[in-house]
């Protein structure tokens, strides 16, 4: 690679400006001159490379960094990534957009990976818009973010962007034990703990394992009172359903798992790593409190919800691989073989009758239709199996012309399988001699077969050009089967479709100095169409929809001062975006629909000054512009001109760290880390149940110890307590009166302690 001796004296600055704006860890401060020596890469073109050298906008967020900030999830990582914004109100249950690439649809469009492996559903029929791999950040070496479209290398559904998870590999170098316990403590709430380990252990100079193991238990903060009943169809003075669950700090949640791999290197020239990673998230309820539907205040001005059956979700998640690197001289073959397997268990209270929409309470109805108190819960299961195996030819590293060839090929089976039961009032008990209202299923098949390509072209010494294309094909299968009175009786339907996507990218890029450059780039991205199931009555047009389009035009410029303590990276971009999925009700029945044309512009900053050997200040900001270009059908409400749903126009994070050395061989630090997410609103403007989220601030602090093999944080989170909104549920406001408003945690403070060995 013909610039990279031009770049390495730079590295670590450039690596601090990608990571969002954050500071250096405390580690990596301390050993600056050291590392500048290095050349600290990332794989997000599938081959190792200097960060500065890849013509596109990348964050980079080291893994010590994520531990330090306590940085363990979606929400924590929205201050650290430019453009990056969280929906969702449930641990594991999460929209994630960047660029603000959003319509609301059910498929996701920013991919989710675990090393090399890419997780969850391909397609519009699993739910993969809410429930992209929220992997714990233990033991990782870095996250890579890579936004705009990577339809060229990584394929389907990567519209706005892909996040990698990048484990820390196995070491023959020498053992490795560290371990760390935690306690906090939230207001409004009670204590939480968390533990986590790590182990490398050499077995010969050429085989090493390494495993790790995480458990975190966050205490909850909402309380669920008895009050307000529902009435009775038949008399409004009884109650059908005594009242809602008095509960405390009822939306307590844990994560546990862990990771274990194998990494063998008989010779230098060819390495197999085995893997295994494990993890499952657990909550007994939403993050979510009745708001007034006017003001979005909380309701008596406390964090309460209103309960009348339990609103649980178990979240599990598996990924095994099988990585092989040969380099044979002229050229290497990477293979990568994986499995994963992702499941979602989860309850909703449906006593206020979510699948009667304008009709009167659920729980009100059954009872007066069997005479006796009932009330209803709606359990689901989803779930997708996937295979995945792709092929790499790489050739070797050249100053003159660098090329990839690889297949790709996934096989995916999803379910869906969802029941509502009447089970009695003020209970988990199934009604006894009672059918279920409904029992429906769908399981599909997702099969694609994808060969690409990518090449760099090093046309002199300082202009060099970057392009690759991807051709694919996919082939899909669905049947839903539907029973109970209120399906109407047993049905039983089946649908398929299949496409052959294209994609490509162009990337120039100049070095204007050493230390400066200028790229360009446009790029191509999409998500796979599919198979509609047809509710009674609807348009024959709607028994499938089309793959969406995205092409991204972008521009960026990097740079680093001569002494590496300052340094800048801007990108500014367009994205056309065409055919944009969206999810609409025909009949009461929900399908996957095309909806016309959206598109999104902006530009994002990120910055890094050490102003002096102990203090660094950085910053990251993005600034986008997201709205629909022609109308939607009518039924959605959206028109010409109108915001995309959750896109914060303005966001930024702004960091600070600050060390000195105490004693000999100890250091001492402290930081903080001011995130802001602006207004967003939380759908399109002639929709049902539109409201414009407030922007808010999150402050965190930390202070912390390193003394020999220990280790000592304190730390706090949402220092000022702010109530920020994070997603607006309606569904039950025409029976409560009120919304359920998702929001982030309330002031936390903790304190850690580990060893390492």
């Amino acid at each position: 690679m013909n610039k990279s001796n031009s770049y390495v004296a730079s590295i670590i600055s450039i690596v601090v400006v990608s990571a969002g704006g954050i500071a250096m860890s405390r580690s990596a401060m301390a050993q600056v001159e050291a590392d500048q020596l290095e050349e600290l890469v990332v794989t997000a073109q599938k081959r190792e490379q200097i960060l500065s050298d890849i013509p596109m906008s990348i964050t980079l967020l080291p893994g010590d960094m994520l531990e330090q900030q306590q940085a363990f999830d979606f929400q924590d990582l929205t201050a650290l990534i430019p453009g990056f914004s969280v929906t969702g109100s449930t641990p594991g249950v999460t929209r994630i957009t960047l660029r603000g690439v959003n319509t609301g649809g059910v498929a996701s469009t920013v991919g989710v990976y675990y090393g090399e492996v890419p997780f969850g559903s391909s397609t519009g029929l699993a739910n993969g818009a809410i429930l992209s791999g929220d992997f714990d950040t233990f033991d990782l070496a870095r996250i890579e973010v890579l936004r705009g479209p990577q339809g060229t290398l990584y394929g389907a559904s990567s519209l706005g962007g892909v996040l990698k998870y990048i484990p820390n590999e196995p070491s023959t170098e020498g053992p490795e034990a560290r371990f760390k316990a935690g306690l906090e403590t939230v207001k409004h709430g009670g204590l939480g703990y968390a533990f986590t380990g790590v182990m490398n252990v050499p077995l010969s100079n050429t085989f090493a394992i390494r495993a790790s193991g995480f458990y975190r238990y966050d205490d909850g903060f909402i309380d669920s009172l008895g009050i307000d009943p529902i009435p009775s169809l038949t008399d409004p003075t009884v109650n059908v359903v005594d009242g809602t669950i008095v509960e405390d700090n009822l939306n307590s949640s844990e994560t546990y798992g862990g990771r274990f791999s194998a990494l063998w290197t008989p010779t230098d020239n060819f390495s197999l790593n085995l893997s295994a990673m494990l993890q499952d998230i657990n909550s007994d309820a939403p993050n979510q409190v009745d708001a007034d539907a006017e003001t979005l205040n909380p309701v008596y001005g406390e964090l309460v919800q209103r309960r009348y059956q339990d609103q649980w979700t178990d979240i599990s998640y598996q990924v095994y691989s099988a990585t092989m690197d040969w380099d044979f001289g002229p050229a290497s073959v990477q293979s990568v073989t994986s499995w994963g397997d992702f499941k979602q268990d989860f309850q909703v209270d449906a006593a206020l009758g979510i699948a009667l929409t304008g009709g009167p309470p659920l729980a009100s109805l059954i009872s007066f239709i069997f005479g006796t108190p009932l009330s209803a819960v709606l359990p689901q299961t989803t779930a997708t199996d996937k295979f995945t195996q792709e092929l790499r030819l790489l050739s070797s590293d050249s100053d003159k012309f660098e090329w990839l060839l690889g297949m790709y090929y996934t096989d995916e089976d999803s379910l869906i399988n969802q029941e509502l039961l009447a089970v009695t009032a003020n209970t988990e008990d199934i009604a006894p001699g009672l059918p279920a209202l409904y029992a429906g299923s769908i399981t599909s098949n997702y099969k694609e077969l994808a060969f690409f390509g990518n090449a760099t072209w090093y046309i002199t010494d300082r202009f060099d050009l970057s392009f690759g294309a991807r051709a694919s094909s996919n082939d899909q299968e669905m049947t839903q089967q539907a029973d109970g009175p209120l399906a109407g009786g047993p049905s039983l339907f089946t649908a398929d479709s299949s496409e052959s996507p294209f994609t490509w990218s162009v990337s120039p890029q100049y070095d204007m100095t050493e230390n400066s450059s200028i790229y360009a780039r446009v790029a191509t991205g999409f998500r796979p169409g599919g198979p509609n199931i047809l509710p009674p009555g609807a348009p024959p047009e709607l028994g499938s929809y089309d793959s969406d389009t995205l092409t991204s035009y972008e521009a960026g410029y990097k740079m680093n001062s001569d002494d590496s303590r300052f340094t800048l990276d801007f990108a500014a971009y367009y994205l056309d975006w065409k055919d944009i999925q969206l999810y609409a009700v025909v009949n009461g029945y929900g399908v996957n629909a095309n909806g016309g044309k959206a598109r999104s512009k902006g530009a994002e900053l990120a910055a890094s000054f050490a102003a002096t050997e102990a203090l660094t200040l950085s910053f990251n900001g993005a600034y986008t512009n997201a709205q629909l270009t022609e109308d939607t059908d009518p039924a959605l409400g959206g028109a010409d001109g109108d915001a995309l749903p959750y896109v914060p126009e303005w966001s930024f994070g702004l960091s600070a760290d600050y060390q000195w050395a105490v004693m000999d061989n100890s250091t001492a630090y402290v930081g903080g880390t001011l995130g802001y997410t602006g207004e967003r609103p939380t759908g399109f403007e002639g929709a049902a149940g539109y409201y414009e989220l407030d922007g808010f601030t999150n402050l965190g602090l930390r202070a912390g110890l390193e003394a020999g093999k220990w280790a000592f944080e304190l730390y706090v989170k949402n220092l000022t307590d702010t109530l920020g909104d994070s997603v607006v549920d309606v569904s039950n406001t025409p029976y409560t009166g009120v919304v359920a408003l998702g929001i982030i945690q309330p002031l936390t403070v903790g304190f850690t302690v580990g060893a390492s060995f």
